[in-house]
């Protein structure tokens, strides 16, 4: 087999969560690209369909759309449940769906932290929970989450403590599921990114200079800045990586 055939998936399924905008597309089209499946799986219907189908209309996938509350363990259940009968199983889920509210630690309220907790750590535990059970009695498979470079590090200036908490426990979370499940043929690792450019992202100019002074490469990521990443680490390319982060922050981290 040769280096590049080690990253076909042709005939592996994806579960892409908040596949339907940013980074999350990005990576679904990258898997799509690569022959998978793909399931998109975002709170929101319509711009779900529209996601799927467009991945449909420039790759030639067989794709899924399948509104999916990632918080609520129905509807995760539900959605694995849909990928298996659609597909015949789950061979990749990438836990992208998430939430950052700024608001300064002193004045956030506790239901606000919780939300981000919920969405960002909870939902990707649950969402790796059901997949994992398909893949335990399938052939294993891979579980990507995407994490941040918050997890190593303090954003700033922004206010961050629910957010920064959130992607911390994904670490925590990676390295034990990394562990429990590698007799399954299972493999957990996190991408980092550091800025990218999604709607997400601040377009104060004093901020998003602060950012940029602070990185070795000065521009801000693209969201298919991290599709490859996720590609290598769904693919049989990374079968001897697991339980490991990478960091993907033009070199932020570093000074």
């Amino acid at each position: 087999m040769s280096v590049l055939d080690r990253f076909d998936l042709t005939g592996e399924t994806a579960i892409v969560t908040g596949g339907n905008r940013g980074i999350g597309y990005a990576i679904a089209e990258g898997l799509a690209e690569a022959g998978a499946n793909i399931v998109v799986a975002n709170r929101d219907a319509e711009s779900g369909r529209d996601a799927a189908a467009t991945l449909a209309d420039e790759t030639s996938a067989e794709t899924r759309a399948v509104a999916t509350d990632v918080t609520d363990e129905a509807a995760v259940e539900a959605l694995v449940e849909a990928t298996v009968e659609a597909f015949g199983g789950v061979d990749v889920l990438v836990n992208n769906a998430g939430i950052a509210i700024s608001t300064p630690a002193e004045e956030k309220p506790v239901e606000e932290f919780q939300q981000t907790l919920d969405i960002n750590t909870t939902g990707a535990f649950l969402c790796a929970k059901h997949a994992g059970r398909e893949m335990i009695e399938g052939d294993g498979g891979s579980i990507i989450n995407v994490s941040s470079m918050s997890a190593f590090v303090a954003n700033h200036p922004q206010k961050h403590a629910d957010y920064q908490a959130s992607k911390g426990a994904l670490e925590g979370l990676k390295v034990q599921l990394a562990s429990e499940w590698a007799e399954h043929g299972i493999r957990v690792n996190n991408i980092n990114p550091g800025y990218v450019e999604t709607d997400i992202l601040s377009d104060d100019p004093d901020e998003r200079r602060t950012w940029l002074d602070e990185m070795l490469l000065d521009e801000f990521a693209q969201p298919e800045d991290v599709a490859p990443l996720a590609l290598y680490l769904a693919s049989d390319a990374s079968s001897y990586v697991t339980g490991t982060s990478v960091l993907i922050d033009g070199g932020y981290t570093v000074q």
